[in-house]
């Protein structure tokens, strides 16, 4: 993505800005649609569906933690994301890490507001080079306390070496009772993982910049997550949320650090 802000990441956000969704009695119901002010959707409508099933499964994997009184949310590949500002809580911090180009563009929208950004720390991080381990230690995010971490539309973009070692990285600063959400880009199993990730990025025209890299069989993504560190209590495909969104496209996890 060199050094230009995510369109795909403004084009989620602007779909995203048109689902009905709960928040937090102190967070903004409005936020995503402010933050997302000006963008286009781009390509992202042709997703609308899976994004919908993204949303709900991340949501209320953010609240959850929220309500069993986990302190920190760390949001990897955070975008336009607004769920600090919708799930605002008392004694919640959370963390956004992205690219600096596109973090640098959030952090001026979220200024802009005049929102209450005091529990948002911003940290920014390339996931191809840096130590995640590192920018979340520099960050002040408290490995010695349970932490949800989010995982959303990232993995996609990654090799599979670069998943295992971001993984891992989080999986390392995990406490007891920390929480991994993540969702991977999926296909049937015994079909070539190769060819399913030409043909994605001949479909997008080649990627414009943002090509897809990991496109796996469920249990090879599983495979990965537990190299990483974690092992799954739930996997679910995304159509189970959105009986529109067709089947075998994403997996949706929630794991435990091992």
């Amino acid at each position: 993505m060199g050094g230009r802000v995510s369109r795909t990441a403004q084009g989620v956000a602007v779909v995203r800005a048109g689902f009905e969704r709960s928040h937090t009695p102190g967070g903004d119901p409005d936020a995503q649609r402010q933050l997302c002010e000006g963008m286009r959707a781009g390509r992202a409508p042709r997703l609308s569906d899976h994004l919908l099933a993204r949303t709900r499964f991340f949501d209320a994997a953010v609240l959850a933690a929220i309500e069993r009184g986990t302190g920190q949310v760390v949001i990897v590949g955070a975008g336009y994301d607004d769920r600090a500002l919708r799930f605002r809580s008392p004694g919640v911090r959370f963390f956004e890490l992205d690219h600096p180009a596109t973090q640098a563009d959030k952090r001026r929208r979220v200024q802009a507001l005049g929102a209450d950004a005091t529990e948002l720390v911003f940290a920014a991080a390339d996931f191809a080079r840096d130590s995640v381990a590192d920018v979340l230690a520099g960050a002040g995010q408290d490995a010695s306390r349970p932490t949800l971490f989010v995982c959303e539309g990232l993995m996609i973009y990654l090799e599979q070496s670069e998943i295992v070692g971001l993984l891992g990285a989080l999986a390392a600063r995990a406490a007891e009772g920390s929480e991994l959400a993540v969702s991977l880009a999926m296909h049937a199993e015994g079909a070539p993982s190769a060819t399913f990730v030409r043909l994605a990025n001949l479909a997008r025209g080649g990627g414009r910049g943002e090509p897809w890299r990991t496109i796996l069989p469920p249990s090879a993504h599983l495979d990965l997550l537990r190299q990483a560190g974690w092992a799954e209590h739930q996997a679910i495909d995304d159509a189970e949320l959105v009986p529109q969104a067709r089947p075998l496209r994403s997996l949706l996890v929630r794991a435990a650090p091992i």
